[in-house]
Formats: C-alpha cells, structure tokens, sequence
C-alpha cells in the first residue's frame, strides 16, 4: 500500500540507572557505575524507498534504553541509536510544538527524539563527609514527540487523467515499473512510481501514475480526495487524453475542474498533453485532436506504447 502520510508516537531511550553498589572486604567504599545514555531516534532520507508504510503497523517507535550501571564502576552500554528510514522530501511536523524537520535531499539526517543521561552510579557521589553513600541516580527519560509525517514531494512528473486513459501503460514503457494494466475503471488504486530507464544529465527522475480523476473528486466521489491529495506532490503533471475520446475537451476540463476545485494551486502547475493510444487514429485524426485543444495554449505531443520512437522522444522530454 502508498501510505504518504502518517501520525507517530516517537520515543528516544531512556538513560540507564545508575549502580548502588560496594566493594567488598578487605576493601572498602562504593563502586556502582553510572548507567548508559539511551538512544536517539534518527530519521534519515533516502531514495531507495518511496512510501511511508512501515509506519503503518507502527504507530510508536521506541529507541533502546541505556543499559544499568554495573559494580568496579562499570559503566552500563549506551543504547544504539535507531535510524528510520524516510523518502527523500519528507517532512515531520511535532503536533505539540509545530516544530517542523524537512529532509530534502538524501542521506540527510535529523535527530528527532535525544536519548535521556544515564545516572550516576553511587561511587560518583563519595565525598570525606559521605564515604559509604547508599544511592544513585535513575537514568533521565528519552525524549518525545508525537509527529506527523509527510511525503511532501512523491515524483518529479505525474501522469494523471480520467481512468483507462493509459497512464499504467506509459509508465511502465518510460520506467522500470511492472504496473498492472486492464480496459476497466480504476486499474490503479494506488500511486505506482517507477525511475526512467536511461541515464540523464538531470539525474534520477522520479515518475508517478496518478490514479484516475472521476467527476466529483473534489467532493471526496469515489477516492479522489485522496488522489488529488497525490497531485499536489509533484512537480510537473502529463494530462494523459486517449485519442479514442468521444469528447477530449471535455475529458481535459473535467480533470482541470477536480484540480483547481480542491487546490487552486494545482491549476498553475506545468502541464503538457499526451494525445495517448495514438496507434488508434491516423495522422489527419491526431491532427484533428490537436486543433480541438490548441486553445488550452499547452505543449501536445501524441504518444503510443507501441510506437518506439515516440516512447523515445517522450523519455528525452522528461
């Protein structure tokens, strides 16, 4: 499952007690250690993974507590921190404070909870006046947050458009993807991501299938809250319009109306028109479609997946 977004309790280790405790005859006076500091707990971005799913079975997430202080003034282990795993462009919010940690890039780490002190063992508080103390400190508390996260940025190109209008296909000819494809509604019930398959001076890019934008998804009908929720977290939209449409136009309006209806900022992202299943018309047909939406002032490009080099030429695009 695409899970983008997600509210957890996060918990750093506490700190180890420290260690009452004494030497024994013929020698005297105490020798309990101090305790371990516990663990911090990490987030750290990374582009190897793309969702936020782990932290659907795991809504607290607890770092290790420092170990006790130990007799002969052995202090206990320190707790090893724990490291989460995050997508690149994840922000986490903290519900209490609204303190806001953003990792754009990956490798990028943020100590989200610090680990608490461990105590101090009873030979540290030995003096002339107290040779024999008979207590320790317990170890500090770690630290915690109750977080949202979010995956503000999911691709740097999405494909969206009305259902069966060959967005799963297209990316799984542009990309690595292996995307379940079907001549019925609602194929793609989840955002499926896949990388170029090509080297690029820009880098790694990033494509996601948007699943398909159903009249009325501005008012929740069917899922589209939560697609067009997906819409807002790339960069550049390919508006995917079959050119066996009875009414292309109105196919395009009809997304464009979902769009700026629920974010009106969705209406000002960059937009390029796929004429897609070009093989189904001629020359003079896909000339047709383009003078019917030439007045919408985008770039249109006609594509097929069983046309190697428009496939091509769309990969250059991207």
């Amino acid at each position: 499952m695409f899970v983008d977004e997600a509210e957890v309790e996060l918990i750093a280790g506490h700190g180890g007690p420290g260690k009452v405790s004494f030497h024994k005859p013929p020698v005297r006076g105490p020798d309990g250690g101090n305790g371990g500091k516990g663990a911090n707990l990490i987030f750290r971005s990374t582009d190897s993974i793309s969702t936020l799913g782990y932290f659907l079975k795991h809504k607290k997430v607890s770092a290790d507590n420092g170990a006790s202080g130990e007799s002969n003034r052995k202090s206990g282990k320190d707790g090893m921190d724990l490291y989460l795993d995050v997508p690149v462009s994840t922000q986490v919010t903290d519900l209490e404070s609204g303190e806001v940690f953003v990792l754009p890039k990956p490798g990028m780490e943020v100590v989200l909870c610090k680990g608490g002190k461990g105590g101090r063992g009873n030979y540290e508080f030995r003096s002339p006046r107290n040779t024999t103390p008979e207590y320790a400190q317990p170890g500090l508390s770690g630290q915690t947050r109750k977080v949202k996260i979010q995956i503000k940025l999911i691709a740097d190109i999405g494909l969206i458009g009305l259902p069966n209008s060959g967005k799963s296909s297209l990316l799984n000819e542009l990309t690595n993807a292996n995307v379940k494809v079907g001549d019925y509604a609602f194929t793609t019930l989840e955002p499926n991501l896949g990388i170029v398959a090509r080297d690029l001076p820009a880098g790694r890019q990033v494509i996601a299938d948007i699943p398909g934008i159903i009249e009325g998804a501005n008012t929740g009908k069917g899922l589209g809250i939560k697609f067009l929720k997906h819409i807002e977290k790339v960069k550049i939209l390919l508006h995917c319009i079959p050119c066996d449409s009875l009414d292309p136009l109105g196919d395009y309006q009809i997304i464009k109306k979902e769009m700026t209806a629920f974010n009106a900022h969705l209406g000002r992202k960059k937009e390029i028109i796929l004429l897609t299943k070009s093989d189904l018309t001629d020359e003079a047909g896909i000339e047709t479609l383009t003078n019917e939406l030439s007045s919408l002032g985008k770039q249109i490009i006609p594509v097929s997946v069983y046309n190697f080099d428009s496939i091509e030429n769309l990969k250059k695009l991207v």
